[in-house]
């Protein structure tokens, strides 16, 4: 349930935000607040607690005073007051001054709302009575710098949530408990996929061994099915200079997305934030006839953009990633088909990853604010028909977007679902008329002349980050036997009589390019086969007297209690027909 959509109990959270400001100030009565909206799933408040900082126990305390307010069932009044009122009243408060201060005076109507012994500057509007508000809980914290700005202050971020009824309340908390369970980054610290270190810096994650095997297998995945449609790949540098982005027009219209720019020697740099001016540098390296075309150049490129430190999460938000990125340079008549394959790949990649639940949208230009697209409009008008036409030919539903284009053309975007969370854009494909034309592309048509082409960018996964994330939340972080990084665990029932066929079995696994390990600790058998469920590995075997007597294996499988028994060579030809048909 989306409670910022919904407007009773969108009411009904920023009232509850107060609640918490008011028992938070009764508890630290030095606290400053920032500000306290509403979102999807609840509100938050920013707080400057000076020297005290939040644990988990403090937001039981916080929850019992709240209770308590809401007991003592004081009227929430809401007063107008005038900018002059209002900055004497704050006077004390440089995070209210601030607030005043960016106020239109004469279009801003200043109110402020009290409860009790605790007064806020808001707009509103909020519930009645603090007695209407019964089912709450607090959530999480976190820090959040003051403006989602790294250069201020770091405040301290209460998040909260509040319904109606008491069966509401736990049905979300239900859902906030599993997506807890699937938090990406916490399956991927506990399965060794990735990590952070602040020396390396915010949104900059490290693969570790078994996310790096997850993210090869991924890249052969996809490279494979490029190759496959006749896709070429290359290597193109990190960096490009401030004169290829200002070619490009990014440096005028993505400029703050970019990390700063770098001198070196008599050059300027900048870290690129995406691929397509280094693909179009590519294309015009040679000349090309129309039949070259449809050219397709593709890359697991990685790029760097800037995103506010409170604003990355994990492998979901990053400030370095890689792209599964590609450009098709194609002349007017092969738009369509171009267009139809690259969505019949993404198809065919969902099919393959059981991704059901996505939408198709249509990102367009916002004819009413042009400043930050491309100012031609028939190239607008027709590249948007263009999609139109070949979306409707698909018979694909879609919804319209207006204001999410691209700079320099619409896109079409798959929103997915994920199981916990809001929607997320994997894949993307956008129409693009200008790049072509500011890095002067050409090819010669048939009769003999100079034609400009048209570009379509694609990428498929989106970047290997947020799908690795995506996959890792889907699964729980059982992934399917051709994607673990682990996909048999040899457990020998005594490391003392049956290591030595253990270490055989392993061998022959190897050999057949199984990704195995060999249990060999001197452990019980019990604690090591709850170790091998623990960390989610597909297949666990288990080898004793038995096994070793008869030349066969007995496996359990992951989440199943019961074990099957099969001859070594049967049960590689099991487990290498799941890994070639990718089995989930």
């Amino acid at each position: 349930m989306n409670i910022k959509e919904n407007e009773n109990l969108s009411i009904l959270n920023h009232s509850c935000a107060h609640l918490l400001a008011q028992a938070v100030k009764h508890l630290y009565p030095h606290a400053k607040f920032w500000v306290g909206p509403v979102i999807e799933d609840g509100f938050y408040y920013d707080i400057d607690l000076g020297d005290d900082v939040i644990k988990e126990e403090d937001l039981e305390r916080i929850e019992k005073e709240m209770k308590k307010i809401s007991k003592d069932g004081k009227r929430i009044v809401r007063e107008e007051i005038s900018k002059e009122d209002a900055l004497e009243r704050f006077k004390d408060d440089q995070y209210k001054i601030d607030l005043i201060s960016r106020m239109d005076e004469e279009d801003t109507v200043i109110s402020c709302y009290t409860q009790g012994d605790f007064t806020d500057l808001c707009r509103g509007p909020h519930v009645e009575s603090v007695k209407l508000l019964k089912y709450f809980k607090l959530t999480k914290f976190s820090g959040a710098y003051w403006k989602g700005d790294a250069k201020n202050k770091m405040l301290q971020r209460i998040y909260g949530v509040c319904y109606e009824n008491e069966e509401d309340l736990n049905a979300h908390l239900v859902v906030l408990e599993e997506a807890k369970q699937r938090d990406h980054r916490k399956i991927g610290k506990e399965q060794d996929i990735f990590m952070t270190h602040e020396l390396v810096g915010a949104g900059m994650p490290l693969w570790l061994p078994n996310g790096a095997l997850i993210r090869k297998q991924l890249e052969n995945y996809i490279y494979e099915k490029e190759r496959n449609m006749g896709y070429d790949h290359v290597y193109t540098p990190c960096v490009g200079t401030v004169d290829l982005y200002k070619t490009s027009g990014h440096w005028d219209h993505y400029k703050e997305n970019m990390f700063p720019m770098m001198k070196v020697d008599e050059e300027e740099f900048v870290l690129r934030p995406m691929n397509c001016p280094h693909h179009m540098l590519v294309f015009k390296n040679k000349l090309h006839s129309y039949r070259d075309l449809p050219i397709r150049i593709g890359e697991f490129a990685t790029d760097f953009r800037y995103e506010a430190s409170g604003a990355v999460k994990g492998l979901e938000r990053v400030r370095c990633m890689c792209q599964n990125d590609a450009h098709l340079f194609v002349t007017p008549e092969q738009i369509k088909d171009e267009f139809k394959k690259v969505v019949s790949l993404i198809l065919d990649t969902y099919n393959d990853f059981g991704i059901k639940n996505y939408k198709f949208r249509l990102s367009l230009r916002d004819p009413e604010d042009k400043e930050k697209y491309f100012d031609d409009d028939d190239m607008w008008n027709n590249a948007e028909a263009k999609l139109r036409e070949v979306l409707n030919e698909l018979n694909i539903e879609y919804f319209e977007a207006v204001g999410e284009a691209a700079f320099y053309g619409p896109k079409l975007d798959v929103e997915v679902k994920p199981a916990v969370g809001p929607e997320v854009t994997l894949s993307t494909c956008q129409l693009d008329f200008l790049l072509p034309r500011r890095f002067e592309l050409s090819y010669i048509d048939n009769k003999g002349e100079k034609q400009v082409p048209v570009v379509l960018h694609r990428a498929i996964f989106g970047t290997f980050d947020r799908f690795t994330a995506f996959l890792i939340e889907e699964t729980k972080g059982a992934f399917p036997v051709w994607l673990s990084p682990v996909q048999v665990n040899i457990i020998p029932v005594n490391s003392e009589y049956h290591l030595e066929y253990a270490s055989k079995i392993k061998k022959l696994l190897l050999q057949n390019g199984i990704r195995v390990e060999l249990d060999d600790r001197n452990e019980k058998l019990g604690y090591k086969m709850r170790e091998s469920q623990t960390r989610k590995i597909p297949y666990s075997l288990i080898l004793g007297e038995q096994e070793k007597e008869n030349n066969t294996i007995s496996y359990r499988e992951y989440g199943k209690t019961d074990t099957t028994t099969l001859s070594v060579d049967d049960f590689v030809k099991f487990l290498n027909e799941k890994i070639q048909n990718k089995e989930r």
